[in-house]
């Protein structure tokens, strides 16, 4: 059975942008994949609200993936990775470019890499997702201030980044539209269409490694 991590922030973990609740299983992206990927596979939902990638801000929220990444490594093990981190970034009071944030993601990847090989373990294959762009609306629209015009911009960085790193890359903003509610996160339908598109990107992940 192979194992497929999806490493995320609020947007995997299934924020709702009409109440704040989670979506149920039967709505949020992660959890389709189980329905849409083969019987062998495991999928592992590690969503975790104002996650970003290497900043802390526990006053707001925000949870520094790099400190959360490799205990999910360890005890999960994966096969496959589908990281998708970036948003949260977008705050601000961080000052991030679209650059700037492609390259934080980098740096998980390859710390993704150095673990599989200081263990001597088989590096997992990464699937490097770039957030669809966001819309400063509302509460979100104040902290995420300029963030608009650099989600814009994060498809071409993050695929320059992957192309550096060796690993597969998915462009969310393709297939998914963030919600006029809140700017930032997505509806349920959005969730649906994540789900469809980025299973058919793990099935070819899945038949290259095979």
């Amino acid at each position: 059975m192979k194992t497929i991590l999806c490493f995320g922030d609020s947007n995997t973990w299934g924020y709702s942008p009409v109440d704040g609740r989670r979506y149920n299983a039967d709505q949020r992206w992660p959890a389709l994949l189980t329905s849409l990927l083969s019987l062998d596979c495991r999928i592992i939902e590690q969503g975790q609200p104002g996650r970003t990638t290497f900043f802390d801000a526990p006053d707001a929220g925000l949870v520094n993936g790099h400190d959360d990444l490799v205990p999910c490594l360890k005890k999960h093990q994966p096969d496959y990775i589908v990281l998708m981190l970036g948003t949260n970034d977008l705050k601000s009071s961080f000052a991030q470019s679209a650059d700037d944030i492609s390259r934080n993601t980098a740096k998980l990847v390859r710390e993704i890499q150095q673990h599989s090989s200081q263990n001597k373990q088989p590096a997992p294959a990464i699937c490097l997702a770039a957030p669809p762009a966001i819309s400063e609306v509302g509460y979100f629209g104040q902290l995420f201030a300029g963030g608009a015009e650099k989600s814009r911009e994060f498809a071409g960085y993050y695929a320059l980044r992957a192309q550096e790193l060796g690993c597969e890359f998915f462009d969310a903003g393709s297939v998914v539209t963030s919600s006029p509610i809140d700017g930032i996160h997505w509806e349920a339908d959005q969730h649906r269409k994540m789900a469809d598109k980025i299973s058919i990107k793990l099935k070819e992940m899945l038949i290259k490694e095979n």
